[in-house]
């Protein structure tokens, strides 16, 4: 227990114990979301020659699910509004655990893609109820570091889907040979999801509603009980406090977000965040890093490993972000992070572009360049996990206010998704039309970019209430 005290003027006996672990049960959607994302790393090369795929197909293959991603964060805005966001992680939960079946069992790239598309609905829901369910149930001074947990379990997710994959293809010699029962080893990589999504379901079933959804609801008294658990003192005044800024009269709708000059500016900031935290190139590490340094001369084996390398070097950075997010704030930390993302990135495009290529066209790096590209690819995922990675989404649970917080997080994630996509999908096309010099160097601009973003429009909310914003 942490005694504090209270904006209401009441001692809070702060239940950290609760908060964490009720947090924790809605972020293993984020885990989720991190090993749906990043599962089809290892199965990239696999599908390619299984489903005789070119390279814009195999990049609509892995980026199509992404934009089920943008189709569920977009809609599970209004879901949560309406049915709450325990029946929401309990759906996603549902879809996750069906399209970890179906990618497993697919004949042919369309139905693949479908069951991606599926599991895509999944990752975009519970990557806007997570971190909204987070940041209505943590106070003030916790919630930095608790929204934090929303990537953390995004980078363990991301960490435990490639070493999976490692474990899975080095056991059978490859993702294209059979694993156990005769079964390639590419479907069994899928089906290693249906456990936790399974756990993320019984999860959702155990842990309170928001009590900010439920004083939308006018359920004051069961909001308070909640209130009860996580910090005690006078939860009938922060019931109060809450209610006077939501507006009970209708439920919550996308014209909420429309200000006489089209969309609020708070909300295309949201946006702006979303888009950049893409654009600077991080999930092309996760999807596609096994085929990028096996494109620089790296074996499969050693390409994966490096991967799983990289993946740990994620999770301790957004460690890192827990500990100081709260300490340095919000806005430090970003900018922190985009004048090292923005270095790396130009290290690795100047690598990359002036290396000879080989007869398929692929770079040829000297020793010395590669293991300075090693170490640019690993810094940069250090500078973007205790920046750009977790306090993006801490950002986007807490800088709109409690009117349209879920329908605006929705708007933001279902960009960042698209965003996603768009990366995602023209990388294969980059890599093999103008090399991966020209490809880094537009994550370079973008790395640049955002580092203005922040400067100039970005606020810093470390230490206020929700009802603050």
């Amino acid at each position: 227990m942490v005694v504090r005290q209270s904006t209401l003027g009441h001692k809070n006996q702060i239940n950290t114990r609760f908060i964490v672990l009720i947090s924790a049960a809605a972020a293993l959607g984020g885990f989720l979301f991190g090993f749906d994302t990043a599962v089809i790393n290892g199965a990239v090369a696999a599908l390619a020659q299984d489903f005789s795929t070119n390279p814009s197909q195999t990049g609509l293959a892995v980026s199509l699910a992404l934009i089920g991603s943008a189709i569920g964060a977009f809609f599970s805005g209004q879901i949560a509004d309406r049915l709450g966001r325990i029946k929401t992680m309990i759906i996603a939960a549902v879809l996750f655990t069906i399209s970890a079946i179906g990618s497993g069992i697919a004949i042919g790239m369309w139905d693949f893609t479908f069951w991606r598309l599926v599991g895509g609905v999944a990752v975009g829901a519970a990557s806007v109820v997570a971190p909204a369910y987070i940041a209505e149930v943590a106070p003030a001074h916790l919630r930095g570091r608790l929204g934090s947990l929303q990537q953390l379990a995004i980078v363990v997710g991301i960490f435990a889907a490639l070493l999976s994959d490692y474990l899975i293809s080095a056991s059978a010699g490859s993702a294209e040979a059979p694993f156990l029962f005769g079964v390639d080893a590419w479907r069994w990589m899928f089906w290693t999801e249906i456990p936790p999504a399974i756990l993320y379901g019984v999860g959702a079933l155990l842990i309170p509603e928001s009590p900010r959804y439920l004083v939308a609801q006018g359920r004051d008294a069961e909001a308070a009980e909640v209130f009860a658990k996580i910090e005690g003192g006078d939860v009938y005044s922060k019931v109060e406090a809450i209610r006077q800024t939501v507006q009970r009269q209708r439920k919550p709708q996308f014209a909420d977000l429309i200000g006489r000059r089209g969309l609020l500016p708070i909300v295309w900031i949201g946006m702006g965040l979303s888009v950049l935290q893409q654009f600077v190139g991080i999930n092309v590490i996760f999807y596609y890093s096994s085929i990028l340094w096996r494109s620089v001369g790296f074996t499969e084996s050693n390409a994966m490993l490096i991967t799983v390398i990289t993946s740990i070097t994620n999770i301790v950075t957004t460690l890192i972000a827990i500990a100081f997010v709260d300490k340095f704030g919000r806005k430090p930390l970003l900018l922190l992070g985009s004048i090292g993302m923005t270095l790396t990135l130009g290290t690795l495009a100047t690598i990359f572009g002036n290396a000879t290529l080989d007869a398929q066209g692929n770079p040829v790096l000297t020793s010395t360049a590669g293991v300075i590209a090693l170490l640019a690819a690993n810094l940069y995922v250090f500078f973007f996990g205790f920046s750009w990675g977790p306090v993006v989404w801490v950002l986007l649970g807490e800088m709109f206010n409690n009117k349209i917080r879920a329908m605006a997080l929705a708007v933001a994630t279902a960009a960042q998704w698209i965003a996603n996509f768009l990366v995602s999908w023209t990388f294969p096309i980059l890599l093999n039309q103008f090399g991966l010099g020209s490809a880094y160097a537009l994550y370079t601009t973008a790395a640049a970019i955002s580092l203005f973003f922040v400067w100039f429009l970005v606020k810093e909310t470390k230490g206020k209430e929700l009802e603050e914003m």
